[in-house]
């Protein structure tokens, strides 16, 4: 462990870090306008362990590249966070805690663009004013793959279960209160036989993809976190993600989505229903219709659809 700076603020143009009384408080500052109650509603991600909804913002339960496991206590400030650890780290820690929430609410995101592009859209019309667009992520791919994994072929309820299984049955304790962890590390699940996973988490089918995936990222022959900033065009890029098992169509667009292209899609059997009631009168309507009703918005087509206004969602 290097030295723990207590009582020493450090600062540059972005980020400020405080150290008093043994609690660490980082300030981070967005590139563009920036809201984190919009990150935190953007998906379902914030109900899934090891996040937690709180009064100030959002908690996540991380495992510090050095093995150490806190509580990230994210609330807004000003045009960006605060991040609130219970502990004096070191300044490799500290970094990579800024590095990861920056990340993970999307800080160095700048949606000028996007915001250009759909300003005159009525059902896009308070995306701008609220600050949306940014989704949340996991501070790895690989959390973020396998959650999106666990979504394949199951209801939310199910997703939900799954994960808090595999959480709580395989993730390293919060020393401050051991019924809390955090998401395992690849090395963990990989070291699995996939039988385990379908008993302890309930798995199923998917229990031999994550396995796999695991392995494939803790020997690094899947180097999946480069992909958060690849040059790769976006087509190269969801053909890897499509070469990872269990990952299809709706998957990789919402990997894709989560890492910032918004090329396609994400289409389920949700965005079948929602398109159906928005333009073709409940009719019947299938993946190709629901490509058709967001294609002309290009790269931005995805994330049109994702902050669409549905004004029939309530009755789908």
């Amino acid at each position: 462990m290097g030295t723990c700076h207590c009582g020493k603020d450090t600062q540059d143009s972005r980020t400020s870090y405080t150290h008093k009384g043994g609690q660490l408080k980082i300030r981070l500052s967005a590139c563009s306008a920036f809201s984190l109650s919009s990150v935190v509603r953007s998906h379902g991600w914030s109900e899934l362990t090891p996040f937690g909804i709180c009064s100030d913002g959002l908690e996540y339960v991380d495992r510090l590249d050095s093995g150490r496991v806190v509580v990230l206590l994210i609330a807004q400030y000003r045009n960006g966070v605060t991040v609130e650890v219970s502990d004096c780290l070191d300044d490799l820690e500290r970094e990579e805690v800024a590095r990861k929430v920056g990340w993970m609410v999307g800080l160095n995101q700048d949606l000028s663009a996007f915001y250009s592009v759909i300003r005159n859209e009525p059902r896009l019309a308070n995306v701008e004013e609220r600050s949306q667009g940014r989704v949340l992520r996991c501070p790895t791919l690989f959390e973020d793959a396998v959650k999106t994994i666990l979504t394949t072929n199951t209801n939310w309820r199910g997703t939900m279960h799954m994960v808090d299984a595999l959480v709580a049955g395989f993730g390293d304790p919060l020393p401050s209160d051991t019924k809390r962890h955090a998401f395992p590390a690849p090395e963990r699940i990989g070291g699995l036989d996939p039988e385990e996973l379908r008993t302890v988490a309930r798995l199923g089918y998917r229990a031999p993809h994550v396995v796999e995936l695991a392995r494939a990222v803790a020997t690094g022959g899947l180097k999946l976190e480069s992909f958060k900033d690849t040059e790769m065009t976006t087509h190269e890029l969801r053909k890897c993600l499509l070469a990872i098992k269990g990952v299809g169509p709706y998957a990789a667009a919402n990997l894709l989505m989560i890492i910032g292209r918004y090329d396609f899609v994400p289409v389920d059997s949700w965005a079948v229903r929602l398109v159906s009631r928005e333009w073709y009168q409940g009719e019947p309507v299938g993946k190709a219709e629901v490509e058709a009703a967001f294609a002309r918005w290009g790269k931005w087509q995805g994330l049109c659809y994702w902050l669409w206004d549905w004004a029939h969602r309530k009755g789908v």
